[in-house]
């Protein structure tokens, strides 16, 4: 833990907290997250990520030198139904995280592991246009369309934090992202997706050293992905990523840490059965502003089931 004997570099250390709390929000990277699918359907997502890089932080801050790696396995599942006529899904994920973070916090050389929950995280979606609720078999012959959507994302406060800690896993509060999104065709392969949302979050009252107030202003997110079909299953996707805004207080005393980051990545689909699949994807720092500056890969897999339909019947 970075706990310095003298008093002077207490402001510093809590922007160091600010900072390193896991998961990131608004990093995130998810390509056709708005795909029309059958309703009725229930789909088992699992996933391992590690990510390590460093941080980067106000130069004239006595920190130095600080790296950290993440790992992370999470537990998934998804149901899309009939909403009004319209196709939704409700989705849920809890991650399980390794961290270890090091550094030189005055010249002294500091590291810290921690391993336990990660906060929840909860979407659920609706497609306003393009997407009527439909089964398997009329998804089959239905053309593809334009698809406009909307969706509420959640993360619950569940993951481990302590109150006289800097370094946690959990944020210790909740944050709410609405968004809306538009996915169009492009000829027979290809299909651009654009998302724009804001993530708002509640208060943490008991951050470090346990009674103090930390809020952080809306911070906005937005994403682009460019993704090719290679067979009906099997794609790739670009993607990038821009998040700005959200900075943050402690007792009411604001830190130079406004987000105003961007991020690249790939990802790639390979089926491994009728309804089953292996998802990889790869993502980096393009420009950070201030935060975390990572470098992430993940590999899942899930595995879908759709009531009344047998994938072994032609």
């Amino acid at each position: 833990m970075f706990l310095p004997s003298f008093r002077s570099l207490l402001s510093p250390l809590l922007f160091l907290g600010l900072i390193l709390s896991l998961p990131v929000i608004g990093q995130d990277l998810d390509p056709r997250a708005y795909m029309r699918t059958p309703v009725k359907s229930t789909t088992l997502i699992t996933g391992l990520v590690y990510s390590q890089g460093g941080v980067v932080t106000d130069p004239t801050l006595p920190i130095q030198n600080i790296k950290a790696k993440v790992e992370a396995g999470s537990l998934g599942m998804a149901h899309t139904f009939n909403l009004l006529g319209l196709t939704a899904q409700a989705l849920v994920a809890l991650p399980y995280s390794w961290a270890q973070v090091s550094g030189a916090v005055g010249g002294l050389d500091s590291a810290i592991s921690r391993s336990g929950l990660a906060d929840m995280r909860m979407r659920l979606s609706v497609l306003l246009l393009g997407g009527k609720a439909a089964d398997v078999a009329t998804l089959r012959k239905a053309p593809r369309k334009t698809i406009v959507g909307a969706s509420l994302n959640v993360v619950a406060p569940t993951g481990q934090f302590f109150p006289d800690k800097l370094i946690n896993l959990g944020t210790n509060r909740w944050a709410f992202r609405p968004e809306l999104a538009l996915s169009q065709p492009i000829g027979r392969r290809w299909l651009a997706d654009l998302y724009g949302g804001i993530w708002l979050f509640t208060n943490n009252k008991t951050f470090y050293p346990g009674n103090s107030l930390r809020k952080q202003e809306p911070m906005g997110a937005f994403q682009l992905h460019v993704s090719y079909n290679i067979r009906p299953v099997l794609w790739v996707a670009l993607n990038a990523t821009y998040y700005t805004g959200g900075t943050s207080s402690v007792n009411n005393q604001y830190k130079d840490d406004r987000q105003a980051n961007a991020r690249v990545g790939i990802t790639a689909v390979v089926p491994t059965g009728k309804m089953s699949a292996l998802r990889f994807s790869a993502s980096t720092g393009a420009i950070v502003r201030i935060g975390q500056d990572f470098t992430s890969y993940s590999l899942g897999w899930q595995k879908s089931w759709i009531a009344g339909f047998n994938p072994g019947k032609k």
